[in-house]
């Protein structure tokens, strides 16, 4: 039975508020390092910083390489996350309403990447489209992206068609529509939460990939997170401090919009 909090002692209502306190303390401050970073007037990484300054910003912006690998990162991260949510309903479906032998194997199949090493199917992969002569494409990063963030999209999915009462679905039918248009019209707009959250989980795997995208990557197409891999390796420079900075920026952004976006269909509903 879980305890309320006017059920806890004083001592331990303070330890955990304390506890918690240290915990997202622990997760937040490197992110507001790298943001302070991000301002100060030093041309190297130092921390405290000795000034202030958002001319690092203006280089950042100015610099075509640095605004190519951003839209690079961007671009992929749309075709990412429509082609893990065009691949992850309909598979999502299965697993869930399906009833055919290895259903459960299939599964498994599907959430492989969130438990294998990383690094293991980027070699894989960067084998497979050496192979195939198509590393350092769109092609190639798309690919290999969709394979890390389609299982997030087929759970978020899934645990939202298991919410989802079918009856409603199936109430539908017997008014005489058809059971494809009872799913779009009625389980779709259902299941919008997961949708979104499908989505976003794949949108922010995408945006945040590095060793992929390393594998990936060619000098005339690469990511933000590799292009300040790269920097990183030959110059300790702030501007790396910025395409941080932006990358928890929007990563934030589309947090909000997507929370933003699931409270309103759930007000809808």
């Amino acid at each position: 039975m879980l305890l309320s909090p006017n059920a806890m002692g004083r001592g331990l209502r303070y330890g955990l508020t304390a506890t918690t306190a240290l915990i997202a303390v622990f997760l937040l401050l490197p992110i507001l390092f790298i943001v302070l970073l991000s301002f100060g007037s030093s041309q190297w990484l130092v921390f405290p910083p000795p000034g202030w300054t958002f001319k690092w910003y203006g280089q950042f912006f100015s610099n075509a390489q640095w605004m190519d690998s951003a839209l690079v990162s961007l671009k992929v991260a749309m075709l990412t996350t429509l082609c893990a949510l065009a691949i992850g309903l309909p598979s999502a479906f299965a697993l869930v309403r399906g009833k055919f032998p290895g259903r459960e194997l299939l599964y498994a199949l599907f959430t492989l990447p969130m438990i294998v090493p990383l690094v293991i199917i980027a070699v894989a992969v960067y084998a497979l489209f050496l192979k195939l002569g198509y590393t350092g494409t769109l092609f190639a990063f798309v690919v290999s992206h969709v394979i890390v963030a389609l299982p997030f999209t087929i759970i978020s999915i899934i645990n939202s068609l298991k919410l989802f009462d079918q009856s409603i679905e199936d109430a539908a039918v017997i008014c005489g529509a058809t059971r494809l248009q009872a799913i779009v019209k009625v389980t779709f707009p259902a299941i919008r939460p997961g949708l979104v959250s499908g989505g976003l989980f794949a949108f922010l795997v995408s945006w945040d990939e590095v060793v992929l995208s390393v594998m990936m990557a060619s000098p005339g197409l690469q990511t933000l997170p590799v292009k300040m891999w790269t920097t990183l390796r030959q110059d300790l420079t702030p501007v790396i401090a910025v395409a941080s900075t932006l990358l928890i920026a929007l990563s934030l952004l589309v947090m909000i919009i997507a929370a933003i976006a699931r409270r309103r269909a759930e007000a809808k509903g």
